[in-house]
């Protein structure tokens, strides 16, 4: 396993195929700094070149919270001037994380509050342990979800829900949010990192131009009509029909063997 720091805050770790993405700032619970956003964003910039790269999973260093959110006591100081100048860094944080090309997981357990969640609803799928406790709680500071929060909570839960979790400001336990579908599998405490990986390490045994072709898909055809969605799903699958991991993977299938994927 090989580790690669971006800053102070922000580590990448290699486990084959599967790339953790760790948020490790603990004395400050991950808070999100203009410092860590940056990290974040350079992190997510060479993961997104990275070829060897399959699936991301972004953790946390910190025993008892994910990320909760922005970090306010850094914010206290700001000017108005420093507050729009930090908005492009943090934001292209949350940017990175979404518009990674592969799949993204996040492993969630204690608190993923505010930009904290926004990061893991930035993930294609949320793996969270039982001491989670989630939510959008910004109306109550003064300012709305600004990572991404307004956008993608309702692409989750609908606008209803997205709603009512956001205009109520309120925390979330694990058992709740996984019936609400704020998060996607429950595990056992302390289990949210394994479970998180072994998951990536099975959605790595793919092919990574289909899985990168797939995300695109579903990400660029969400919220469109089905005509036009299936015309973005015809456009993802002729950039795979004719790569070189369509035709290992049919070789495999009919050699009955496990594929050996090129990548490209």
């Amino acid at each position: 396993m090989s580790e690669e720091r971006f800053g102070e805050f922000v580590l990448v770790r290699r486990h084959g195929p599967v790339a953790e993405l760790v948020m490790d700032r603990p004395k400050a619970m991950n808070a999100v700094s203009t410092e860590m956003a940056r990290s974040l964003s350079a992190a997510c910039t060479a993961l997104a070149g990275d070829p060897d790269a399959r699936v991301v999973v972004l953790t946390s260093s910190h025993e008892r919270a994910f990320c909760v959110g922005a970090d306010l006591k850094e914010r206290n100081s700001f000017s108005d001037a420093d507050l729009r100048r930090q908005r492009p860094v943090t934001r292209g944080a949350y940017t990175g994380v979404l518009e990674l090309p592969m799949p993204t997981v996040a492993a969630v357990h204690g608190f993923a509050l505010g930009g904290g969640f926004e990061l893991a609803l930035s993930c294609d799928l949320i793996v969270a342990d039982r001491t989670a406790v989630v939510g959008l709680p910004e109306v109550s500071v003064g300012v709305i979800p600004g990572g991404g929060g307004t956008q993608l909570l309702p692409r989750r839960v609908g606008a209803a829900r997205a709603a009512e979790l956001i205009f109520s400001a309120r925390r979330v336990e694990a058992a709740e949010a996984a019936e609400l579908g704020l998060v996607d599998q429950l595990v056992e405490e302390g289990r949210d990192r394994e479970e998180a990986l072994a998951l990536a390490a099975r959605i790595a045994g793919n092919s990574p131009v289909g899985l990168r072709a797939a995300k695109r898909a579903l990400r660029l055809g969400h919220g469109l009509d089905l005509r036009a969605g299936l015309e973005v799903e015809d456009a993802a699958w002729r950039t795979v029909a004719f790569s070189a991991d369509r035709a290992e993977g049919v070789a495999a299938f009919n050699e009955k063997r496990k594929p050996e994927w090129p990548g490209e």
